[in-house]
């Protein structure tokens, strides 16, 4: 039960609120299926019928700025991913 509790509050803390829907970054959604960001935005590209037309978005700069002020992400580089593809909280359910 523990596990699970830990479990579903990392998940919790990976879901931030933009444009109005709480999403997750493909970063974060590639991690928790255990494969590279890349790997994961390339399945979604060539599967993309198979998703809703707003299931991923690019950010916009001031959203990215948002966002790395949110995550208390350092100036001198604490955090590398290119964050522009969050993906609705809602889809992963």
């Amino acid at each position: 039960m523990t596990n699970q509790l830990m479990a579903d509050e990392l998940i919790v803390n990976k879901i931030y609120f933009v444009r109005g829907q709480k999403v997750m970054l493909d970063e974060d959604l590639a991690e928790l299926y255990q494969v590279t960001t890349g790997n994961l935005n390339k399945a979604v590209a060539r599967n993309i019928k198979r998703f809703p037309e707003d299931f991923s978005f690019r950010l916009t700069d001031e959203e990215y700025k948002n966002l790395l002020f949110q995550n208390g992400i350092a100036s001198w580089g604490g955090y590398t991913a290119d964050i522009d593809h969050p993906i609705p909280a809602e889809c992963d359910q």
